[in-house]
């Protein structure tokens, strides 16, 4: 038996040791999680399809992000993201091998290699005039043999070399008063046409000679009708502006430097010309296109400078540039919305009557309107000419179209989230399974076999790609019901084009997509935007027959006092139950402890005049909140003006007419920070629905401290205002970093701790009793973390179990924010190594689990710091017991594991936001990191002590059982064999 046992303790050892690394094998990669990269809006586009190479199209968005894309399946062959501040002003292609980017208003020239993205080059462009950026690569011009890139920007003209970013000239504007709008240069001459206006009444035109950029003429005319906006290039030496009342179209020609005008009436071309009019930027030659109101009018210059009306067409969505496709023809393309499809025509600039395509396309009617389109050509078998447009929605979605059909399709709105939040799905009804795949014995045999063989380390490379394809195409990963982890929920993600997604927790697919009607540009909402989306009705219990639903909020203008609206939404199906467009506006969203029968909770929105409006308006809500009246605060954070203020609900608000659901606050207290010491950069609060398991505390010595646990306390940073900008704009002396804890009820400052010599930007996060904060301390030259926690006193008397014996404790005593408060802060201090972006934490079911910092670096990566490393008790000599306790010895760093990456290689670029969402399994929490890319994962702080892994080998467990059972039969008959030998002797 002895053997037997050795054999057990063995196999015991060895699963012991089986699959509890923190680190990810090759074939576990996206197993428990998913990343999905995204560009943003595309604001340019280049094709480039030439016979020999990839066919590729580069393009350029609204995130700052230049990427090369596949134009067979839409893949990204390569990007790369710039910074918040260096937004890109214009892309072209150079000598077919390199792309050119101009940024930064128009101070910072790149060229990248073509096929992989490598930056080739880069040229800082020196000016002191903020200006207009013009990027221009004209055709066969050359100084010295060396194509010429021409830049116009900061008030300065520029001549850079495409081959090393050399600038071979500088022309400097910046002393004039002329604001450049369009830099012309005419098609086999020497000469560039730099033209703008001076004031709103004054046309100049600078001939300069491009070999050298020496001036060669300077003509300026007088119009005393005025100008207003930009002017559009028809030609080579004609114009096209509005005149300041926007009535009249007038002609600018400038040929052999002498200026002409000619005016042209809008009424001559439209009867009605009463609202907006614009004159569009498409590049066509000798065509321009006029949009008044709803009406796009194409209008034709001649040589004398006549217009022409060529045609009209009613609710057009978008015009492209024009392509030379053949020589001396030129084609654009015209998109319309008929009959909920795209209209896709092509037409040749020089035969108006003649369409080269003509396309209808059905792309969706939760994309919007079509903003802009960009067209490229390409040879059939046949040797006639082809057509393909790009397209960009009005759900910032990007498309291509060939042959009238989309040939691919990408999500770009979700580069721009705006907010998040989560949705359970549907409970499995009994004899109900979605997508539910059924094994036969032959296959669950073969899948174990290869999950032994991998464990065993015996799988071969098929193996492993098989094992792989088998746990990404795993049923229960991507069901449309809930699983008893709760690990597959939905999340609900509100983007800046007011669009409403519905991804799965699973594998990271849209499940439904919803372009809301509320926040569309509309005659009533001119400037929509999105602010956030809130829970709105969580059915549960005796409720479960209705479908979960969510609140959005936006409002119709870019001011805090534009009118708010309301939108409800399915979080089932996408369908939007209800909209309210209100006549208030809204400062704050507070929802609110409180449900109705039906599960909807009650929501509180501030406008600018601190009036609260309750929703939902029904008399169950109104009641409800009525007899929780005089238990609800709030405050309101002032930034710009250094002032935190308390208010209190006091009665309905007195207007013309009697609204119940309005109410009038007063102000209950007020914090003003010196404006000439101190100025708010940060405040934070504890997130409202963060559980907490217990308030007692357990330390080293068995004794217990009770945190102090309140909902109503908010972080504040301030900063001297020197030091409220980027790190290096004030000194060590000039900068000092105060923090203050505030109960946000009374007013009432309970802790305030100031770092000299430290300054912003400072992200915090706020959790149960603690807080910790990121800020750059200017004395150390480095980054530092503070961490502080916040313990009751009042109840340090509770420890005493003969009080809590013979009643004498008082644990049961009402508890009143207004008492003032008997507390103890700790608090302590680390360096960490890197700038960080934000940070959250993780947050789990019933609150049990440990806790770990979630930290978007600067490097767009999330960085997992387990919360004992903040620990304020931490000493350099631990004792015995502190060290049972888990308190780790002190460091002056915080230590940075490579392991701990929770993207591990993956980035997250323009990283913006961590959100947490905590599964039914205690120990397991899933993590939401979202930029211009999403990333998704699992994570178990404290390990997965409450489950066996999803790749456990049942199949070894089984074999294990088996070896051990047939050990113990031989060693049992070795042992009866040996005994009766031994009886024998």
């Amino acid at each position: 038996m002895a053997m037997a046992i050795r054999v057990f303790l063995l196999s015991l050892l060895f699963l012991s040791f089986t699959d509890h690394s923190f680190s990810l094998y090759e074939d576990q990669a996206g197993l428990m999680d998913w990343h999905q990269q995204y560009i943003g809006k595309v604001k340019h586009a280049v094709f480039h399809t030439q016979k020999t190479g990839k066919k590729r199209v580069v393009v350029s968005t609204e995130e700052n992000v230049l990427a090369s894309l596949d134009l067979r399946h839409g893949q990204i062959f390569w990007r790369r993201v710039l910074g918040a501040n260096d937004a890109i002003d214009g892309v072209d292609i150079v000598l077919g091998k390199y792309v050119i980017t101009l940024s930064s208003e128009g101070s910072i020239l790149r060229a990248w290699s073509l096929p992989d993205g490598q930056m080739v080059w880069e040229s800082f462009l020196q000016g002191s005039k903020p200006s207009k950026s013009l990027l221009s690569i004209p055709i066969n011009l050359t100084v010295d043999k060396d194509n010429v890139i021409l830049v116009f920007g900061k008030g300065c003209l520029h001549a850079v070399s495409s081959i090393d970013g050399v600038v071979l000239w500088k022309k400097d504007f910046s002393a004039e008063s002329i604001e450049v709008q369009q830099i012309i240069q005419p098609l086999g001459n020497d000469k560039i046409y730099v033209v703008g206006f001076v004031g709103s009444s004054q046309f100049d035109v600078y001939q300069i000679n491009a070999k050298n950029g020496e001036l060669i003429k300077h003509t300026s005319a007088a119009f005393p009708d005025g100008f207003f906006g930009e002017v559009l290039s028809v030609s080579s030496d004609m114009l096209v502006s509005l005149d300041s009342t926007k009535s009249i179209l007038v002609t600018i020609n400038f040929q052999n430097g002498e200026i002409s005008f000619k005016k042209t009436h809008i009424s001559e071309f439209v009867e009605d010309h009463s609202g907006i009019v614009d004159i569009l930027p498409s590049k066509l030659s000798g065509v321009f296109a006029v949009k008044i109101n709803t009406l796009l009018v194409f209008i034709r210059v001649t040589a004398e400078g006549v217009l022409e009306v060529v045609d009209k067409i009613n609710n057009a969505a978008a015009v492209s540039d024009a392509l030379s496709f053949s020589e001396g023809q030129q084609a654009f393309a015209l998109v319309e919305h008929v009959d909920g499809k795209v209209l896709l025509t092509l037409k040749c600039s020089h035969d108006w009557n003649n369409d080269l395509l003509k396309e209808s396309v059905e792309v969706g009617h939760q994309r919007g309107l079509v903003h802009k389109v960009f067209i490229n050509n390409y040879i059939r078998t046949d040797r006639s000419y082809g057509f393909r447009a790009l397209i960009v929605m009005e759900d910032y979605s990007l498309l291509l179209l060939q042959q009238g059909a989309t040939v691919w399709s990408r999500e770009e709105g979700l580069a721009s989230i705006v907010d998040v939040t989560v949705s359970e799905l549907p409970v499995e009804k009994a004899g109900v399974s979605v997508a539910k795949v059924e094994q036969n014995l032959f296959e669950w045999l073969k899948g174990h076999i290869l999950k032994l063989k991998g464990t065993l380390m015996l799988a071969s490379s098929e193996d492993i790609a098989a094992i792989q394809g088998m746990r990404l195409k795993s049923s229960e990963k991507s069901k449309m019901t809930r699983d008893h982890n709760g690990f597959r929920k939905l999340l609900i993600l509100l983007t800046r084009a007011g669009k409403l997604y519905a991804l799965h927790t699973g594998d990271g697919r849209v499940v439904w997509s919803l372009l809301l009607p509320s926040l569309r540009k509309s005659g009533s909402c001119e400037h929509p935007t999105g602010l956030s989306v809130y829970q709105w009705q969580v059915p549960h219990h005796h409720a479960m027959d209705e479908n979960p639903s969510v609140l959005v909020v936006g409002q119709c203008g870019p001011n805090s006092d534009a009118s708010a609206v309301l939108s409800f939404v399915d979080t089932y199906t996408g369908k939007e139950l209800n909209s309210l467009g209100l006549v208030h506006s809204v400062a704050q969203i507070i929802p609110l402890p409180f449900t109705d029968s039906t599960e909807q909770r009650l929501h509180l929105l501030v406008d600018t005049n601190k009036h609260a409006h309750l929703y939902p308006r029904t008399s169950e809500a109104i009641d409800i909140f009525q007899r929780e009246f005089s238990n609800i605060y709030w405050y309101s954070v002032e930034a710009d003006n250094g002032i935190i203020r308390g208010h209190v609900l006091n009665r309905n608000c007195i207007d013309e007419v009697v609204d119940e659901f309005c109410f009038d606050s007063r102000e209950l207290w007020s914090i003003v920070f010196p404006s000439e010491s101190e100025k708010i950069i940060a405040t934070v609060t504890r997130k409202l629905n963060e559980v907490v398991h217990t308030q007692a505390k357990v330390v080293a010595d068995q004794d217990v401290t009770y945190k102090y646990i309140s909902k109503n306390l908010l972080f504040v940073a301030t900063a001297t205002p020197k030091a409220s900008g980027e790190i290096g704009t004030a000194t060590p002396e000039e900068a000092s970093l105060v923090v203050y804890l505030i109960n946000t009820v009374t007013g009432r400052i309970l802790h305030r701790m100031a770092h000299y010599g430290s300054q912003g930007p400072v992200h915090a996060v706020f959790s149960e009793n603690w807080v910790v904060y990121h800020y750059f301390n200017l004395r150390a030259h480095r980054y530092e973390m503070s961490v502080i926690e916040i313990y009751d006193q009042s109840r340090a008397d509770n420890k005493d179990v003969w009080k809590l014996v013979f009643g004498k404790h008082n644990l049961t005593s009402p508890i009143s924010l207004f008492s003032r408060p008997e507390v103890i802060v700790k608090s302590q201090s680390y360096y960490f190594t890197h700038s960080v972006k934000t940070i959250a934490v993780t947050s789990t079911a019933k609150g049990i689990t440990s806790k770990q910092l979630l930290i978007g670096t600067i490097g767009d990566q999330v960085l997992a710091l387990d919360k004992r490393y903040l620990d304020p008790r931490r000493s350099v000599n631990p004792t015995q017991a502190e060290r049972e306790e888990g308190i780790i010895p002190l460091t002056d760093s915080l230590p940075i594991i490579p392991q701990s990456y929770v993207t591990h290689a993956l980035k997250v670029e323009n990283l913006r936001g961590i959100v947490t969402v905590p599964a039914k399994l205690e120990s397991t929490t899933l993590a939401f990191a979202y930029g211009v890319d999403l990333f998704l994962t699992r994570m178990a702080p404290s390990r997965t002590y409450d489950s066996l892994t999803e790749d456990f080998s049942y199949a070894l467990l089984l074999i294990t059982i088996v070896a051990l059972i047939a050990a113990i039969f031989v060693t049992w008959v070795l042992s009866e064999r040996k005994e009766l030998q031994d009886k024998w002797r």
